[in-house]
């Protein structure tokens, strides 16, 4: 614990800092041996649990061929190239080349370059109680003024509209460059769109000429019931950002979108987006084993049963609402104070739940996709005599 403090940069001034043994399914363990069922999935990201065989096969076994080589599309590496094809083959004919990139805040800014470059336009559209990763472009675009007025000037251009609201897309117009927007609001509390809203927005981008991005880090790969949460909704974005579960657990990210987009990067300028580590064969191999899972099992179907479990036994009358869809669920309660005391209780029993970003009263369920029915109904138990304890 000393070390950690004295020696790791800190992103808050109270870390859980539960020191980590080894992780297995769907449980984390302490450096004590306790046990502790992973109701969070490292914020969505762990998506066929820690350490699942077929994605740790697919590491060691990349690892003793190769690891880096070349910077980002110099040379073919087959991990790589596989997993591109695979995951054109599940997506639109309009969404078929992607570029790999190392986390979800550099797809996003990959993306808004992409998308000025291609319309020579400036002003972006994003919505109030966005995010979408914490770089300088990524921020210019977060919906929670307070979040970021530390570190202005941040890019100029970009207007915010509400989320749902369809009066406000009147503000989407012919200097729009992008609307970038999550699919599922994740840090609001994870918000679904409604009436229609997403394929709004996306008629309203082709009457002007924009494109439209769509933010598919946290509900991408299975999480909400099909591989990405705009399926749900009869529409397809311009662009498609993703990371988190993308990987299995390993560091990536990615936007995706047609070839004639994508190819606006290589000239004028040429190398219009680099990167040295994007597309690492070894993450790549990971990413690739866990898009292999979830295409060839009934992981992603399953979400749904799942989600039906959690909404049946999580019933009490302190719990006010779940929100989310599929395994992207939030529990909210009635005040910010009441959901620390359920997390602080529930890990004292070893269950791990974790916060949303700009909802304070919610608490996160976002677990493995592998996660089984009696691990909910565990976790679910735990959850219940916990309020019951602090209201008691």
């Amino acid at each position: 614990m000393n070390d950690f403090k004295k020696y790791q940069a800190a992103t808050s001034p109270y870390p859980l800092a539960m020191e980590v043994s080894h992780a297995k399914g769907s449980y984390i363990y302490d450096n004590h041996q306790k046990a502790y069922l992973d109701f969070v999935a490292g914020v969505s990201a762990c998506t066929l649990g820690h350490c699942h065989p077929n994605v740790t096969k697919a590491i060691k076994e990349q690892t003793d061929r190769y690891l880096h080589v070349m910077v980002y599309g110099e040379y073919i590496q087959d991990p790589a190239v596989q997993f591109c094809k695979l995951l054109a083959q599940q997506l639109p004919e309009n969404l078929s080349r992607t570029y790999l990139v190392n986390s979800g805040t550099e797809a996003i800014e990959g993306a808004l370059k992409l998308a000025k470059r291609a319309t020579g336009r400036h002003k972006i559209v994003s919505c109030h109680n966005a995010y979408h990763g914490n770089t300088m472009g990524s921020m210019s675009v977060m919906g929670v003024p307070e979040r970021k007025n530390a570190f202005r000037p941040l890019i100029p251009g970009t207007t915010f509209i509400t989320f749902n609201n369809e009066s406000d897309l009147t503000q989407i117009d012919h200097s729009t460059a992008a609307v970038i927007m999550e699919s599922i609001q994740g840090g609001a509390g994870f918000i679904l769109p409604e009436n229609n809203f997403l394929k709004k927005v996306k008629t309203r981008c082709e009457e002007v000429g924009a494109l439209l991005i769509l933010d598919e880090i946290q509900p991408g790969f299975g999480r909400t019931g099909k591989l990405f949460g705009f399926q749900h909704y009869d529409m397809q974005p311009d662009i498609l950002v993703m990371g988190k579960g993308m990987g299995g657990g390993m560091p990536v990210g990615a936007f995706t979108s047609s070839p004639e987009l994508m190819d606006l990067l290589i000239e004028k300028p040429k190398l219009g987006h680099i990167t040295t580590f994007g597309g690492h064969p070894v993450i790549a191999a990971a990413s690739l084993a866990t898009l292999q899972e979830l295409t060839q099992t009934s992981l992603i179907e399953d979400t749904l049963q799942k989600e039906k479990l959690f909404r049946s036994l999580l019933i009490h009358p302190y719990i006010k609402e779940i929100r989310g869809k599929g395994l992207m669920l939030a529990l909210l309660f009635d005040t910010p104070e009441m959901a620390n005391k359920v997390l602080f209780k529930c890990l004292e029993k070893g269950l791990i739940l974790f916060w949303l970003l700009f909802e304070q009263r919610a608490l996160r369920i976002t677990p493995p996709l592998t996660l089984s029915y009696d691990e909910i109904e565990l976790g679910c138990q735990i959850i219940l005599e916990s309020i019951n304890e602090i209201v008691d």
